[in-house]
């Protein structure tokens, strides 16, 4: 009886990754076990935060597992929950979720959590990974890649510290992807004259151009309020 588990019938690189997909697997089903007991324990005093912090590992770890429908149910809530407590990041990794479940409004939650990640100064490796999926659902010959692949690098640039020289690396090699689909350059220089030709320098209008992909994304499905967190802003 073939067994495709059964290491000794495949060839090495199989064997490891069908090992590797075992270990992950486990790891994310004991994830889902233990945040489900801590949310079951958590006291009646708990916050509204408390509980859906675990509600979003408890997401996270289903989207891990491929129960897609279930991470999405999870999710759902909790964006407008994180915005009210203003914990903005959580928003994001919930918006993350619910753009990784591949469901109907998931294209909604992408662009949603792109406003976030741009607006709010969240884990620039976060922002970074949420801009790099505006860049992967944008035709090649669209200019909306080019200017999602230039913001990740600005933010990269002005929010980074520690991983300032890699995450700079990663948003230059992005960019440097965008222009090989875009134009079929891939020389430095001519990365350069792309860039000014389609003044992607000038930051005023790259964050004007990001703002209105990012409105065509969400349509009219807001789920937060946009205005009255623009007026919370410090004005610097």
């Amino acid at each position: 009886m073939t067994d495709k588990l059964d290491p000794t019938r495949q060839s090495l690189p199989d064997a490891v990754n069908v090992f590797q997909f075992a270990d992950e697997r486990t790891w994310f089903e004991n994830k889902l076990l233990g945040c489900r007991r801590q949310l079951q324990d958590l006291p009646k005093g708990a916050s509204n935060f408390q509980r859906a912090h675990l509600e979003l590992e408890i997401a996270e770890a289903l989207i891990g597992l491929g129960r897609l429908e279930e991470a999405w149910s999870s999710a759902c809530p909790l964006v407008e929950l994180f915005v009210a407590e203003r914990k903005f990041e959580h928003a994001v990794k919930a918006c993350r979720v619910l753009y990784q479940a591949d469901k109907e409004g998931s294209i909604v939650a992408l662009g949603q959590g792109c406003w976030l990640a741009v607006t709010y100064p969240v884990d620039p490796g976060l922002s970074v990974e949420m801009l790099h999926n505006i860049v992967d659902e944008t035709p090649s010959q669209s200019d909306g890649a080019a200017v999602a692949a230039m913001a990740a690098h600005y933010i990269a640039d002005m929010r980074a510290k520690e991983q300032h020289e890699s995450l700079t690396f990663l948003t230059m090699q992005i960019l440097a992807k965008v222009a090989k689909r875009h134009r079929n350059i891939e020389d430095e220089e001519s990365i350069r004259i792309w860039i000014q030709i389609l003044e992607l320098d000038d930051t005023d209008k790259l964050f004007s151009r990001l703002a209105k992909i990012i409105d065509v994304m969400a349509g009219d499905q807001w789920w937060f309020d946009r205005d009255h967190l623009r007026m919370q802003l410090p004005v610097n």
